[in-house]
């Protein structure tokens, strides 16, 4: 490896550049993450409440009584785990890399990386999902809502949700030791991040010291452990989740209302877009500049499957109806949100690609000292970055048909109440006083996505500063906005 292709990482080395508040933030972002997601799970529940009765009242608030409420297990902390639950969910990734293996795949080679080699690529996330997906269906139509994958993920919810948390941890510490075993000029080309070389452990461990870790497994092969749990695994998750709560919203009623549907087919129609665009992540700053630690292991297997479906977790047990109107109006926000994401992507991955096709010729751009060109019309010149206000949009189709959320259980047996929804073993659901207070949860996901972004746009405005210098400052001026157009 040339001193140029050193350059970045030493000059890293010698003056630190941290993001996330450096180390103390990457501490926080470590350990507080990771209990938040266990908050989330039991303070909206399926035996008293969302929120739980005693958290409307904290003055009043008993603990004894919170445990009962949101059923924290019996015999306490030890309860959060099981080793048949990890034994399956290390089937599951194991099923995921034979089905890498096997099912056909594309296969290319990755950007050019400082040392000037190129790393070879595998992908058929888009198949794997599709073979899991109808194998799935397949079982609901000789089963039903009792089919065991949809009953073994909801009984043993909080302990599948320990066992993804504990493969982002070990994988995290795996991949940061393993990292202080590269060489320079490998023949391998593994390289280490510029921005996870700055010295601090804990730092290094969250942002990622390897670039691109990989690892060979008997009769698996090869595989990047970055790139593959960017798109496998927890996506896979993410959807099957959602289908165990369609399940269990039919086992607690025995119907499953229109809102659940839309926002599991919406949401697993975003992830096999993803998938189906798998080769398009090789541009991506998640691969091309950031190393692999815990920010993306945790992210990628824990936040984005277990987060991302709070939505129809909560119709699971309090069904919301839309109806043609409702179903219409967040369609066309969905629809108007996809169209802004993925046609400013296609203008912009056209223009690097061929910048003088006729079709882009209406197109205006600024040159730059660094030898390539800035968009300033089309879609460019409305918002830096348009593509994620369009992918920001398309958050709240997601959580919009939960409505004004909240609700609270009540035993079976009690007394008739108004507006109250009945389950199919005498328990009712109302919205109660917690009645609004339920956003918390249904909504987190809109609220956390801004902030990604806008994060994302934050450290890219830097990146950008860093290699235009003076152009990026006359850029910014032609182009003001940053996502949303006349507001950010």
């Amino acid at each position: 490896m040339s001193s140029k292709a050193q350059q970045p990482i030493e000059a890293s080395r010698k003056k630190p550049e941290y993001e996330f508040f450096g180390p103390p933030g990457a501490a926080l972002i470590s350990f507080v993450l990771p209990p938040l997601v266990y908050a989330i799970t039991f303070a909206c529940n399926d035996l008293s409440g969302c929120p739980a009765p005693s958290l409307l009242h904290p003055k009043n608030l008993d603990l004894n009584v919170l445990k009962r409420e949101v059923g924290w297990p019996q015999d306490g902390w030890p309860g959060l785990f099981s080793w048949e639950a990890t034994g399956w969910t290390l089937a599951f990734y194991l099923f995921n890399a034979v089905l890498y293996r096997i099912l056909p795949a594309t296969e290319t080679e990755g950007t050019v990386l400082r040392s000037g080699g190129r790393l070879k690529y595998r992908f058929n996330a888009f198949s794997t999902t599709m073979f899991c997906i109808v194998a799935a269906a397949a079982g609901t139509i000789a089963q039903g809502a009792e089919f065991p994958l949809w009953t073994y993920i909801t009984d043993n919810y909080v302990q599948i949700l320990t066992a993804n948390t504990l493969i982002a941890y070990a994988l995290a510490t795996f991949v940061y030791v393993r990292s202080f075993s590269v060489k320079p000029g490998n023949p391998e080309n593994r390289e280490l991040a510029a921005g996870g070389v700055t010295g601090n452990m804990i730092y290094d461990w969250y942002i990622g010291r390897e670039l691109n870790p990989r690892v060979t497994l008997p009769f698996i092969g090869e595989i990047d452990i970055k790139e593959w749990m960017e798109l496998r695994p927890g996506m896979l998750t993410y959807i099957l989740l959602n289908g165990a709560f369609i399940a269990k919203q039919y086992r607690n009623y025995g119907y499953v209302t229109d809102s659940i549907v839309f926002v599991a087919v919406v949401q697993t129609l975003y992830v096999l877009d993803g998938q189906y665009m798998e080769p398009a992540i090789m541009t991506t700053m998640d691969i091309t500049t950031d190393g692999f630690g815990f920010m993306l292991s945790f992210g990628d297997l824990v936040w984005v499957p277990f987060i991302y479906t709070q939505q129809t977790r909560y119709l699971a047990t309090h069904p919301q109806t839309l109806g043609p109107l409702g179903l219409a109006g967040v369609g066309a926000l969905l629809v108007l949100g996809f169209a802004i994401f993925r046609l400013s992507n296609s203008q912009k991955n056209d223009f690097r690609t061929n910048p003088n096709d006729p079709k882009l010729a209406h197109l205006k751009y600024m040159p730059t000292k660094a030898g390539t060109r800035l968009l300033i019309s089309g879609w460019w010149g409305i918002a830096r970055h348009i593509n994620y206000f369009g992918d920001w949009l398309q958050a709240w189709p997601y959580s919009l048909p939960t409505g004004l959320a909240g609700y609270t259980i009540l035993s079976a047996g009690s007394a008739a109440v108004d507006g109250a929804t009945r389950m199919l073993d005498g328990r009712q659901v109302t919205p109660g006083e917690a009645k609004g207070w339920g956003i918390i949860f249904t909504y987190f996901y809109v609220l956390y996505f801004a902030i990604l972004l806008i994060h994302r746009d934050r450290r890219d405005d830097e990146k950008c500063a860093k290699k235009y210098g003076e152009d990026w400052e006359k850029y910014k001026k032609t182009v003001r906005w940053r996502i949303i157009p006349y507001i950010y």
